[in-house]
């Protein structure tokens, strides 16, 4: 039976140097005092419907930043930063707009106040309007509104199967990267407002717990009853696409109370099943294809197979002024590496339920000493659990540092030891001490303090005029697709929407693609 470091071996040095990651990186908009910003998209920055790194996420004041696909962290963090620098210029052309540093938000007006995403008037982008209507309607908008990380990651030759025996270990060893990297252990009393919660007091308009990591992986974010039901598996590509096109296909009572439309004639949301659409559903990690204008996830995955992962769990640091820096991307492909060569069993309905508590727990209450989860049916402290990992990572590090004939893999492990064996080092721990120590406590007062620094910090990077120049461009074509898309409609949007959502679509069939349509 061939072990981790046979299939390491095995794996050619031309294939690792194929190894490819994209970022995208989501930031709500904020006033200095630490509000949401409730300005509209910044013209400047193009159309959010179509410029290729420029968009936004749930919320108009939910900024998403995208690079494109890179052979190195370096450059991919490059990119990011020169997108980060093109946006806070712009911003800082308007008024005194800043990036807010911080998954969790920041103070947010009332539910309904929370402005969706806008994307014109056409089929595409009304439909996309709908989607976010529907997600506030299902989920509260307030919850929306935290913003992530997105690390995708791709090695050339893998086969789907291989793809999913990744993904099954990534879930299962995932409470090691919420533990090392997890960054927001508190949050704006407002967030909570009218909420069954753990969370304790802390400081001014401030709750939290003394040994989270991540608020925003835990029961207070991205979690839904709903979906709940849902009994995804992720034995093979066709189990997991019977399992998705159940929870769109199959109608939701308290959804279908809601309706399609309001009484008044307007959209509440684009389907009453238990998903609108893919994206719906929530995970630490997806499989994922880039997808033709109109074409459904599902059918993408169903007819081309797996084509990258996307990590979904990765909160921002604000201690960095990107969000993520080389250490952790770099940790991260070595991490992803270890999940693919490891064995990995088919998962069953009661290991989804303990990968499920894990990662509560360790959410909640990660750094809590000597805490305990179940791995593979046994008890194992947290702790332990990493630092085994981060030993089964040395080989790998070392095959990727052999490539350039440098250190930077193991220099990454180097400072994920270090973070273990000093777990007051670690991002969540350095929050709150840092609310502690400058800010008595006050989450609001901390991100507001480091998104200002941020903002000043990007801003005094060398800005070179042809980087501006080509944002420019790029900001004035996707104006121009925007308005071509919306030129070229002829299909009524309820025929559009039906047809979207229709199950036909989730299959491989001749009705797969809308033409002329984009992804909602």
């Amino acid at each position: 039976m061939s072990t981790l470091r046979d299939r390491l071996a095995a794996l050619t040095p031309q294939r690792l140097r194929g190894i490819r990651r994209g970022i995208e990186k989501e930031s709500l908009r904020a006033r200095p005092e630490g509000t949401l910003a409730l300005t509209p998209h910044p013209a400047a920055l193009g159309s959010p419907l179509t410029h290729p790194h420029i968009t936004t996420d749930f919320s108009e004041s939910q900024l998403e930043l995208v690079t494109g696909v890179h052979a190195s962290v370096d450059a991919a963090l490059a990119q990011l930063t020169e997108i980060h620098q093109v946006v806070c210029h712009e911003m800082a052309a308007l008024g005194d707009e800043m990036l807010w540093v911080s998954s969790m938000p920041c103070g947010l007006p009332t539910d309904e106040t929370i402005p969706l995403g806008r994307y014109g008037s056409s089929n595409v982008g009304r439909a996309k309007s709908v989607y976010r209507m529907g997600l506030g309607h299902r989920y509260g908008r307030r919850m929306q509104t935290i913003s992530g990380i997105h690390y995708n990651w791709s090695l050339p030759g893998l086969t789907d199967d291989e793809y999913f025996a990744l993904i099954r270990n990534f879930r299962r060893n995932a409470v090691v990267v919420l533990y090392l990297f997890g960054a927001s252990p508190a949050v704006c009393s407002c967030f909570v407002a009218g909420r069954e919660h753990e969370l304790q007091p802390m400081g001014a308009n401030t709750m939290g717990l003394p040994h989270a990591t991540s608020l925003r992986m835990g029961r207070l974010g991205y979690q839904s009853d709903a979906q709940a039901q849902l009994a995804v598996s992720y034995n093979s590509l066709k189990s997991y696409a019977a399992s998705l096109e159940a929870g769109l296909t199959r109608p939701y009572p308290a959804y279908e109370a809601v309706g399609i439309k309001n009484p008044g004639g307007d959209y509440n949301q684009l389907a009453t099943t238990l998903l609108q659409i893919e994206n719906e559903f929530y995970g630490t990690i997806r499989p994922k294809r880039v997808i033709k204008p109109g074409e459904r996830p599902l059918h993408a995955l169903r007819e081309g197979g797996v084509e990258y992962v996307e990590v979904r769990l990765m909160d921002l640091n604000p201690f960095e002024p990107v969000g993520i820096n080389a250490h952790t991307a770099r940790f991260l492909d070595v991490f992803l590496l270890h999940c693919l060569l490891s064995d990995s069993p088919p998962d069953s309905p009661d290991e989804i339920a303990a990968v499920k508590n894990n990662q509560h727990l360790t959410a909640a209450r990660g750094r809590e000493p000597g805490l305990m989860l179940q791995r593979l049916g046994q008890a194992v402290s947290l702790a332990d659990w990493a630092a085994d990992i981060v030993a089964q990572l040395e080989p790998i590090a070392a095959a990727m540092d052999a490539l350039d004939g440098g250190q930077t893999h193991a220099d990454a492990l180097a400072a994920a030891r270090a973070a273990l064996a000093a777990p007051d080092t670690l991002p969540s721990a350095r929050v709150l001490s840092a609310m502690r120590a400058g800010h008595a406590d006050s989450f609001g007062a901390f991100v507001s303090a480091r998104s200002l620094d941020t903002r000043a910090k990007l801003l005094a990077l060398p800005y070179d005029a042809a980087l501006k120049a080509r944002f420019d461009q790029l900001a004035a074509e996707s104006v121009t697709e925007q308005k071509r898309i919306e030129a070229g409609e002829q299909m009524p949007f309820e025929d559009y929407r039906r047809e979207y959502v229709s199950s036909e679509r989730l299959g491989i069939s001749d009705r797969a693609v809308l033409p002329g349509a984009g992804s909602v």
